[in-house]
């Protein structure tokens, strides 16, 4: 509980109102001489009540900000000063976006204003808060920095700043940060290719041993201070070679005239400046680190870097170290894994359809010359997904994730769904904590990133099929096996938003949950509860492997007698219909459908209510017995086996069931099964049946 405050006399001091605080928090900000604590302490105070100002103004409230003038926006403004502490510097931004939603035109007004005054006056001090501003302003509002960027003959003067003979590093790093913000936007980046490009690459291609001699020649005596400020500091070299990544990264088409675009090839690649940042990154890390990662998020685009990036370990093992010491939420985080996700990314899977329409655009547009990159074909794509793997790359991924933000997280899925279509790293991603990692992921997300919760159950399927859940899912720290179901059963259905069909993800998720399937009942029964109009949906996909899949699923699913009977045994119209379905799919076109089908056949015909079903099907003996005149071993085994059970039936169940075996031909079918059989357990099942129905006979 608060208690109002009193004069000197004692008696109540009458509380200030919201214009009156605003003003009292700017007197402080503009005299100066405070800690940085309570300097962000004040910024806070004032980004609180701009954050309250628009709510309380629709209600009728007077607005605080018409009682900030220019001198105000001044005062917040050189808060956002590259020379100001870090967290100074943040939450003045924090300050200066709520003001810019409270002021509207106005406060864009004002910002206008502050920008040209200070370049107008052309001192250091001036440029560098100028750029400053226009840097930390870029992201919130883009619209109105870029036309402030854009404006006439702006971009231009840049040139002969940067070029002066004394240098100054903090314009210098001022002006690179905010051509490097200005990036993220199309017409700004192309304008800083036309305006900027040259100086770009001059700051970049500068010798530091090259400038010392000429200047001793010209200047005998010179003293290494002067030299210093008479040359491009590494970083500064560095943040230009940022910058020039980002501008070669989007390249402009060529118009469709045919005539040469407006901005002209660089004489510095991509793969130039690759170099330039790895080098940085593994021989001057604490300096070079940040902009080195952002240089080579944009670099590692371009298929002959990436290719390279993953052939140097130095760099690879250096990448994971940075990730791992990388604070989260951060723009290094980001970057690393921006990275990671480069490297390993797979080129999208095309129908035939898709296929034929790049080949017609490729005649069209370049004479059929245009091919895909073989760097980023599936082959070079694996190798730098084991090799990024080996790297040690996964554990750093699992520690990121527990507390990274929502665009981290949606990398750091990426990575490990591509590493994951590699079958042979499945088991050690497994071992080194992907499961849990996905199965939270999926669970955290939220409903609307349907895109990236389906990446990351997919990845999870693809670990599963081939990993033994009872070692997945034991341990010291078990993860309950349940917990991975829902995931699975989520991309059994095609993803609905997307422009094809891809069955892959469902036929991976059926996989997967056959694996667990393979453990418990109570696993099975979780399945069936949570996913099994979906799967039973499946069984009619006009894809024979899905059917397949889901058949194989169905058939580890009724081992579980319970769920059996339910599904498949209780005399309802549904459970006969499902019955009459299993059947048919015994004799499907497909070899791995017919055996899938018949492998549940042989668990469910344990019950007499199925026995008759099958018996009294148009057809249902027959199918059986075809299992039994099969090529393959495998498929004679499970038909023998149905039909033993069949005919071993008690009660009435196992009277018809004889009959109509009998009447369908079974003697002389279950005689040549024997005699064309090597197997003992083939042989013996099928004598078993043969018993039987010469018994009935």
């Amino acid at each position: 509980m608060t208690t109002a405050a009193t004069t000197a006399s004692g008696s109540p001091e009458p509380e200030l109102g919201r214009q009156d605080q605003t003003l009292l928090l700017f007197a402080r900000l503009m005299e100066g001489g405070q800690e940085d604590d309570e300097t962000v302490a004040e910024l806070g105070k004032l980004t609180k009540l701009l954050h309250d100002d628009i709510e309380l103004v629709k209600k009728g409230e007077p607005t605080i900000t018409s009682v900030i003038d220019g001198d105000c926006v001044d005062t917040i403004l050189c808060y956002l000063d590259m020379r100001q502490p870090d967290i100074v510097r943040g939450h003045a931004a924090l300050c200066t976006s709520e003001y810019l939603k409270a002021s509207g035109e106005d406060g864009s007004k004002k910002l206008a204003e502050f920008f040209h005054d200070r370049v107008r006056r052309g001192t250091y001090d001036d440029f560098i808060v100028a750029f400053c501003v226009a840097a930390t302003i870029f992201p919130i509002v883009p619209d109105l920095t870029s036309e402030l960027f854009l404006s006439e003959g702006f971009l231009p003067s840049l040139g002969p700043l940067m070029r002066r003979k004394w240098k100054s590093r903090k314009v210098e790093t001022a002006c690179l940060e905010m051509l490097n913000a200005a990036c993220m936007h199309s017409l700004c980046r192309e304008a800083v290719q036309k305006y900027c490009a040259e100086w770009l690459e001059e700051i970049i291609d500068q010798d530091p041993e090259e400038v010392v001699k000429s200047l001793h020649h010209a200047e005998p005596g010179i003293q290494e201070g002067s030299i210093s400020m008479r040359r491009h500091s590494l970083q500064v070299q560095n943040l230009a070679a940022v910058v020039l990544a980002k501008l070669r990264a989007v390249q402009t088409a060529k118009p469709p005239d045919g005539t040469e675009p407006r901005i002209q090839a660089a004489t510095t690649s991509v793969e130039d400046l690759s170099k330039m940042f790895t080098k940085m990154l593994l021989t001057n890390p604490e300096h070079g680190t940040q902009s080195s990662i952002e240089g080579l998020a944009y670099a590692s685009l371009q298929p002959k870097v990436k290719e390279e990036l993953s052939k140097n370990k130095d760099f690879l093992k250096t990448l994971v170290k940075t990730l791992e010491g990388a604070p989260p939420k951060s723009p290094l985080t980001y970057g690393a894994l921006s990275i990671f996700a480069n490297l390993t990314v797979y080129r999208p899977v095309e129908t035939e359809e898709e296929k034929r329409m790049s080949q017609l655009k490729a005649y069209a547009n370049a004479a059929g010359k245009l091919q895909p990159e073989p760097l980023n074909d599936h082959e070079h794509t694996t190798e730098r997904c084991k090799r990024v793997f080996e790297a040690g790359v996964t554990p750093v991924l699992v520690m990121h994730s527990k507390n990274g933000s929502l665009a981290s997280l949606t990398l750091i899925i990426s990575i490990i769904h591509a590493l994951s279509t590699t079958i042979s790293l499945r088991g050690q991603l497994a071992q080194q904590g992907a499961i849990r990692l996905l199965i939270a992921a999926w669970a955290a997300l939220p409903e609307k990133e349907q895109k990236v919760r389906r990446t990351a159950a997919q990845a999870l399927a693809r670990i599963l099929i081939t990993t033994n859940p009872t070692i997945v899912f034991g341990g010291n720290r078990p993860i309950p096996q349940s917990n991975a179901i829902r995931p699975l059963a989520s991309i059994i259905t095609p993803d609905p938003d997307a422009e094809t069909r891809d069955l892959l993800p469902t036929f991976e998720a059926l996989m997967a949950l056959t694996n667990l399937a393979s453990t418990d009942d109570d696993t099975r029964h979780s399945i069936v509860r949570l996913a099994w109009d979906d799967i039973e949906e499946q069984l009619l996909s006009p894809n024979p492997r899905v059917t397949t899949a889901a058949v194989e699923l169905i058939c580890n699913l009724v081992q579980s007698p319970t769920d059996a009977i339910a599904l498949y045994g209780d005399g309802t119209a549904k459970a006969n219909n499902r019955l009459k379905i299993l059947v048919a799919l015994a004799d499907a076109e497909d070899p791995a459908t017919r055996s899938a089908a018949g492998g549940a056949l042989a668990s469910l015909t344990g019950y007499e209510a199925i026995v008759r079903a099958i018996s009294t099907r148009d057809r249902g003996a027959e199918i059986v017995l075809g299992l039994c005149a099969e090529e393959s071993e495998d498929l004679r085994h499970r038909g023998a086996f149905v039909v033993y059970n069949m005919a071993a039936a008690d009660g009435e169940a196992g009277k018809l069931a004889r009959e109509r075996l009998l009447a369908a031909g079974a003697v002389q079918i279950l005689t040549d099964c024997a005699k064309k059989s090597g197997r003992a357990e083939v042989v013996e099942v099928t004598v078993q049946a043969l018993k039987l129905m010469l018994e009935e006979k």
